[in-house]
């Protein structure tokens, strides 16, 4: 077994336990975090039900977004829907047989990979060409937005430029979940390729795209607008008042 097999392996294997542990710290941490105030944003619902069908808008149709900003909104849910097409179409890799949904992705995924850097782009140059944005921007935002491109770019160039063996790809793949290392092929985009995707799932964790699980826990979302109707508690408030 090469090193470079044995070097990604142990790669992946690390970076998918940061991921796991680190994420599963972050949700914890947001769903204990007290929220001992009603602050939705109105107009906001009355009732938990209407709070759900706000939440599935907002994941969906990225809802507030659209109303502050017609081209971020262009550009940030373009991105976000052919991420999922790429995610999807990538789970070939890892299944075997392949289930028939994924199946009907795969000519959709590589599409939405060209969608998906120029969205990125249109995001980045937002950063550049709006003065309040550009204000506001910090080297992490940059950075975040240019690991993304690159992977977009190194993943087309192996699909319209660099090709290669997609099958023993796949094998190393399934070889990690079954814990039987097999080779990996050792063209050079590939590599930067997977390098790149092993460093954006280590900083997941600790980077803003903890928007993803921590939209679910903003309380200006999550929370019916009923103060009048409900006296609102928060846990760590009921805790205490149970006390002696």
């Amino acid at each position: 077994m090469s090193l470079l097999t044995i070097f990604y392996s142990v790669l992946f294997y690390v970076a998918t336990a940061v991921f796991v542990i680190g994420l599963t710290r972050k949700i914890r941490s947001y769903a204990k975090t007290p929220a001992p105030l009603k602050i939705p944003t109105t107009p906001a619902p009355t009732t938990m039900g209407g709070v759900r069908l706000r939440m599935a808008r907002e994941v969906v149709l990225f809802e507030s977004l659209f109303k502050a900003s017609k081209w971020t909104w262009l550009f940030g849910w373009a991105f976000h829907v052919t991420l999922l097409l790429v995610v999807l179409r990538h789970l070939r890799y890892f299944q075997e047989p392949v289930w028939f949904p994924i199946v009907l992705v795969q000519p959709f995924g590589t599409y939405a990979g060209i969608v998906m850097v120029a969205a990125l782009g249109g995001l980045w140059a937002r950063r550049w060409w709006v003065d309040r944005v550009r204000y506001i921007s910090t080297p992490s935002d940059h950075l975040m937005l240019a690991l993304l491109i690159a992977i977009g770019m190194t993943g087309l160039a192996m699909r319209f430029v660099a090709h290669t063996d997609i099958v023993a790809v796949k094998t190393f793949m399934l070889g990690l979940m079954r814990l039987s290392w097999q080779p990996l092929p050792s063209d050079p985009v590939l590599l930067v390729h997977l390098a790149l995707v092993a460093l954006l799932i280590i900083i997941f964790p600790i980077s803003k795209l903890l928007h993803a699980p921590g939209l679910f826990f903003s309380p200006t979302r999550n929370q019916a607008d009923n103060p009048r109707e409900v006296r609102h508690i928060s846990a760590w408030a009921a805790a205490l008042d149970k006390q002696p």
